[in-house]
């Protein structure tokens, strides 16, 4: 299933920030950026591996070589900055927004209910309760015939 695409990319802010595109074999064309980067924009979007990568945004090792070159490069970096002053200048940055991202992390069903304080020693004393043999233990060893009791 191909998600739907969005071509709004500011293309003529981006382009001039872009290393320029040259083939790493002689003969072989190299993959347009355009298209690499839009592809990066549906990695991003859709959360899916890069081997999931539909064929028309290129090979998806092209699409993931270059996106980590450029980030190794710094060149992500130096894109969210120049872009930030450019909507600066015009005035389109909005810098009283602030967006918090939020993050749940379920416990374990065993962390319900767990005793509150007592510190270390009360750990100490149910590791030792813990590990002592139960009732239930010493009465099927004596059932056997091996043990002497």
């Amino acid at each position: 299933m191909q998600r739907p695409t969005r071509t709004d990319i500011p293309w003529e802010h981006l382009a001039p920030l872009l290393p320029a595109e040259r083939p790493k074999k002689p003969g072989h064309p190299a993959h347009a950026h355009r298209m690499i980067l839009t592809g990066i924009r549906w990695i991003l979007a859709t959360g899916a591996p890069w081997r999931d990568l539909p064929s028309p945004y290129g090979p998806w090792s092209t699409v993931a070589n270059r996106f980590y070159a450029w980030q190794s490069s710094g060149l992500w970096d130096q894109i969210l900055v120049t872009l930030q002053e450019d909507a600066q200048e015009r005035g389109t940055l909005e810098w009283s927004l602030q967006v918090r991202a939020g993050t749940v992390i379920r416990a374990h069903q065993h962390a319900a209910g767990a005793r509150q304080g007592g510190g270390d020693e009360a750990l100490g004393r149910e590791a030792s309760a813990a590990s002592a043999p139960s009732s239930t233990s010493v009465r099927r060893a004596k059932g056997t015939r091996w043990c002497s009791g």
